[in-house]
């Protein structure tokens, strides 16, 4: 009964391998790239961001949130992410109006046993393209945002390959966010980063993922007017099923972990290290999440 019980866990690992090993099969959105005060836009200006993401997990687990043991999967992922920022002067309901565009260089890892042998692979490539509007207001006491945007399936992808830096659809992102500050001398920040997308349907199976929604969050303080430290999380929860269902489970998965960010003045570079660790996951890999980020004004 052992083995087929392991049997019956690896084969169903096997069939929901280009699932289970991303970081959310539904989503292009990766969490844990925001944290504390990431609600908050800059103010007019053009800006340069380099994200570095690194994701790496030993752990896959089922819908109840129990590992594979018997899948004994590996992940690594990094991702370098540059995107470039203009919020212009012009104001749209008392907003001012911003556009961004993003393109993903990522590197994927993958390894993981099944009936017929250990499957690994590794790839490397220009994953989907994003682009988006944004209107953000300044009052005070607080920072709020609102955006849309889309994800272009201009990467390689792969219905059979997990690997691959493309997901083979077009999403449509809705972003609303808030950075509260809580004391009269901006020392104290609560901010909250809400996420929705809409996918469309998956060229390589034509299957459509379902909706998924995230919240990153974040609680800082500043040390000075250089150094913010700080908590911040991820929560991310596909909320509808995929189309056709097959008996899919709706993925989840909750992080938290410490922050730092630093500004340099004589630069005018911004930069950032923050650590999650993901204390649930449900349907997917957990792992952890290293984000180091650089953002400059020119």
């Amino acid at each position: 009964m052992k083995n087929l019980s392991q049997t019956i866990l690896l084969t169903a690992a096997v069939a929901a391998l280009p699932n289970l090993l991303v970081a959310q099969p539904g989503a292009h959105y990766v969490p844990g790239v925001e944290g504390i005060k990431g609600a908050s836009l800059p103010p007019p200006g053009i800006y340069v961001r380099d994200y570095n993401v690194v994701y790496f997990a030993d752990r896959l687990n089922d819908g109840d949130g129990d590992e594979i043991k018997a899948a004994d999967a590996e992940a690594f992922i990094y991702a370098n992410v540059p995107r470039v920022i203009w919020i212009t002067d012009q104001k749209v309901l008392g907003g001012f109006l911003g556009v961004d565009a993003l393109v993903p260089l990522q590197y994927t890892d993958l390894s993981i046993n099944t009936p017929g042998g250990r499957f690994s692979d590794s790839t490397f490539g220009i994953g989907d393209v994003f682009a988006e509007v944004t209107l953000s207001w300044h009052p005070d006491g607080a920072d709020f945002a609102i955006g849309y945007g889309a994800w272009a399936p201009t990467g390689d992808s792969s219905a059979a390959d997990p690997t691959k830096p493309g997901l083979g659809f077009w999403t449509h992102m809705f972003t609303a966010g808030i950075t509260w500050y809580m004391d009269a001398d901006k020392k104290w920040a609560l901010s909250a980063l809400n996420r929705y997308e809409i996918n469309h349907e998956d060229d390589d199976d034509n299957s459509t993922p379902g909706q998924v929604y995230t919240l990153e969050w974040g609680l800082s303080y500043a040390l000075s007017k250089t150094v913010d430290i700080g908590l911040a999380g991820y929560y991310q929860q596909q909320v509808t099923d995929d189309d056709p269902a097959a008996g899919s489970t709706k993925d989840k998965v909750v992080a938290v972990g410490p922050e730092i960010v630093m500004f340099c003045p004589k630069l005018g570079l911004f930069t950032s290290l923050r650590y999650n660790y993901e204390v649930l996951a449900e349907d997917r890999l957990q792992g952890h999440t290293i984000a180091l980020t650089f953002t400059r004004r020119f």
